[in-house]
């Protein structure tokens, strides 16, 4: 499958416009420049969407899945909706996984062809020597050093969309602080869930075609 990147890149730029947020210019200048490169990076090196432009796919497709996960949330709680406020759902899935775009590589692999000569193909190397904060939560600090005006629950939304997968080797404080964070704030389950659904079914068998 081509897939289209500068015409995603363009999606992603009028959803994240959309919101009208104060810094959005100034955060999506930093996501394309120098180090950073968000637009072409893949969403993983071995795993969903690995292939250039795949974490703008999966960003995409986060979004995609949270705004119809908050329509159907809605329709069976309308007490959430000004809970789930369509402009956080929009920043917090386009913006859980920036941190990739800093520790995403390229680079040249030796790999055996169909006929078991070894060429050199373009791959990745992963690479967290660039403030190694971790994911979520680098993904956050990225968020505001970006220069994006953000609020805590969308911080919180992206620095927890891991959930357990990210405290396994914590502290019983971050566990709280988890639970925590989504009893407080639905938006931090919601993008939890729109992720797993892209990764794990929208993009499932989907990853270097």
């Amino acid at each position: 499958m081509n897939y289209d990147i500068e015409s995603k890149k363009r999606e992603f730029i009028q959803l994240l416009r959309s919101t009208g947020r104060e810094g959005v210019d100034d955060l999506l200048e930093y996501l394309d420049q120098g180090r950073i490169h968000f637009f072409t990076a893949p969403a993983s090196v071995n795993h969903h969407l690995n292939r250039d432009g795949g974490l703008l796919e999966h960003s995409l497709n986060v979004c995609h899945a949270a705004l119809q996960l908050r329509e159907m949330v809605i329709a069976m709680r309308p007490d959430l909706e000004n809970r789930l406020n369509r402009n956080s759902v929009i920043i917090a899935s386009l913006l859980h996984d920036i941190c990739k775009a800093d520790i995403y590589v390229p680079a040249m692999k030796k790999q055996r062809d169909a006929n078991g000569i070894w060429t050199e193909v373009a791959s990745y190397n992963v690479d967290y020597s660039n403030f190694p904060m971790g994911h979520g939560e680098k993904s956050a600090m990225m968020a505001l050093w970006g220069g994006l005006d953000i609020s805590q629950e969308e911080l919180l939304a992206i620095r927890w969309h891991m959930t357990a997968w990210d405290v396994s080797f914590q502290s019983i404080e971050a566990l709280k602080s988890l639970n925590t964070a989504r009893d407080q704030h639905p938006l931090c389950s919601l993008v939890q869930l729109a992720d797993g659904i892209a990764a794990n079914l929208i993009e499932h068998g989907n990853d270097s075609d």
